[in-house]
């Protein structure tokens, strides 16, 4: 696991945005990524950094507990991410939508993907931390894959 060109990339930024998939990472302490993510929060915890997310990563993350019907993962994610130091968390309105569309119709991203990244590039993010290597379509904001780090 690459670790020091990871603080690296992150200590170039001061705004970045987070996809659902280092949430569910970190929350699940995947032991293939859980060191990353650990690096990602523990650094948005202590630098003068911030980080945003759409509401639609909450929606994502419940979707599985809701189908389980696993009311304790359900309050464990209702409680513990908004509490996340430093994590705006941003419900898509018409600038978000309009940016959206645009995403859709020039990278050909899904809906969900495309509000992601139209919430990091309506809050100015400079990096989008992902797996999804689709992302990599998008010139700005800077995309991180986790999976580089491996």
């Amino acid at each position: 696991m690459e670790i020091s060109p990871l603080r690296t990339c992150l200590q170039r930024h001061r705004s970045v945005a987070l996809d659902t998939s280092i949430f569910i990472y970190h929350v699940e302490e995947n032991p293939r990524y859980v060191g990353l993510t650990q690096l990602i929060f523990s650094w948005l915890e202590r630098h003068p950094a911030s980080a945003v997310t759409s509401t639609i990563t909450l929606m994502e993350l419940l979707v599985q507990p809701y189908r389980d019907a696993d009311e304790r993962r359900i309050n464990n994610f209702l409680t513990l991410l908004p509490a996340f130091p430093n994590i705006s968390w941003v419900a898509p309105d018409i600038e978000i939508a309009t940016i959206a569309a645009q995403i859709r119709a020039q990278h050909r991203l899904q809906t969900p993907d495309a509000l992601q990244a139209a919430t990091a590039i309506h809050r100015k993010a400079t990096l989008f931390i992902t797996n999804d290597p689709g992302f990599e379509r998008l010139r700005n904001p800077e995309i991180l894959l986790l999976d580089r780090f491996l």
